[in-house]
């Protein structure tokens, strides 16, 4: 069904709460929905978007089912990405974190997935609202870095390792040579347009799964140097940001540990929404 079909057209399992669905772009990869109550595809106004994209434990239903009164307050379609694990690698966890590894282009996939969700709804999908968390979060700030002019706002919950807007270090560490890797040039004015909000918990300092050693697919001299723990590493994030005139939201949750943080982040997506 196009966008100019009929609500009729929309199949049982193409409305509300979906099931997932193999992204057609590369079919190891997939994706499920929320779509408003209220959505009919002759409606005036299209769907707004929202992405949320899951940490290592890889549930994207939890992000559908707690996103899914924002997404009926707001027009908006919510979209949750499956990155599973082992691909490429077998047992390999960290794959989508990075955006790129071994010749997959995670981010392209999520454009991808963008795209076919286009063909079946109305939607607005030029800028939309991307979070992430703790894995996710990962994904979510080197999205931010590739395609800034795809975003209008961007939350980051709990990242474990954090690539700085840094021109003196190499990706992942850095950005200096961004252009090699992804054929493009980092765009700071795109980025300056984009909300931007960090999220994490007072008491989110645990290290074990973050404290990564010679030997781990990503390690490169100096990825550790952002801090040891989720709260110092986050706070460099936004630092490095701040630096290059990107106003950063820090929201630090009290007396919560490494968590979802999904509510004040909706809230952060809400009042950027009322903006447009």
């Amino acid at each position: 069904m196009g966008p100019n079909g009929n609500a009729s057209d929309l199949g049982f399992y193409e409305k509300g709460a979906t099931p997932l669905f193999a992204c057609q772009a590369d079919q190891r990869f997939s994706y499920c929905l929320y779509v408003p109550k209220s959505y009919q595809p002759s409606d005036p106004q299209p769907l707004k978007l929202a992405v949320f994209v899951h940490g290592t434990g890889r549930n994207p239903f939890a992000y559908q089912e707690r996103a899914a009164g924002f997404a009926d307050e707001h027009h908006c379609l919510v979209l949750c990405p499956l990155f599973p694990c082992g691909i490429p690698d077998a047992r390999g966890t960290e794959n989508y974190k990075f955006v790129s590894f071994k010749g997959i282009r995670f981010d392209l996939l999520l454009l991808s997935m963008i795209s076919e969700v286009a063909e079946i709804y109305r939607l607005d999908a030029a800028r939309f609202c991307l979070f992430g968390f703790s894995g996710g979060a990962h994904f979510a700030h080197r999205f931010l870095y590739v395609h800034p002019e795809r975003l209008s706002a961007v939350a980051i919950d709990a990242p474990g390792v954090v690539t700085l807007l840094d021109f003196e270090r190499d990706w992942w560490c850095g950005v200096r040579n961004f252009s090699s890797i992804f054929g493009k040039e980092l765009n700071l004015d795109a980025l300056r347009k984009v909300a931007v909000q960090t999220l994490v918990g007072s008491d989110d300092t645990a290290t074990w799964e973050i404290a990564v050693q010679p030997g781990w697919p990503f390690w490169m001299e100096g990825i550790t140097a952002s801090g040891k723990t989720r709260v110092e590493r986050l706070a460099s994030l936004g630092e490095s940001l701040r630096k290059h005139g990107i106003d950063v939201d820090h929201c630090v949750v009290p007396g919560v540990s490494h968590e979802l943080l999904l509510e004040p982040a909706l809230d952060f997506f809400t009042k950027v929404l009322r903006r447009q």
